[in-house]
């Protein structure tokens, strides 16, 4: 059976933090992403909005006045950011090595033969994978 019935006009993938700040930083200013959006006063939660520009998927990180505890749920969850250039790879770590992001061991080795592993704050990994999206 096949669906053709399914449009969405913008993905987001949200989660909540209690390290709102250290977040932003670590995907803003080290993995170089854009801060689209800051929102606050939504029943006790604040939040931003984190993509590339003019790309219709975006991050959503929040936090709510009475906390937003987050823990990471294994290592094997993974944010995969897929870039053609090594040298933009070397670039970025470096950036969030110097930040005090220090690439981590994958659980899955797939990701080191051609990617980089590094923990956000809340211990949530991201990969920066050396090879075009598939």
């Amino acid at each position: 059976m096949e669906f053709n019935d399914f449009t969405a006009a913008q993905v987001r993938i949200a989660r909540p933090t209690d390290k709102f700040e250290e977040v932003i930083d670590f995907y803003v200013n080290g993995l170089g992403l854009r801060q689209i959006q800051r929102f606050k006063g939504n029943r006790g939660y604040e939040g931003v909005i984190i993509g590339l520009p003019d790309v219709n998927y975006h991050l959503e990180f929040t936090r709510h006045i009475d906390g937003s505890p987050c823990p990471a749920p294994s290592k094997d969850n993974l944010l995969v950011f897929y870039i053609t250039n090594k040298h933009e790879i070397s670039k970025v770590s470096k950036r969030l090595e110097k930040m005090g992001y220090k690439e981590a061991e994958p659980e899955n080795g797939y990701w080191k033969e051609q990617g980089i592993t590094i923990e956000d704050p809340d211990g949530w990994r991201i990969v920066l994978m050396n090879r075009s999206y598939a």
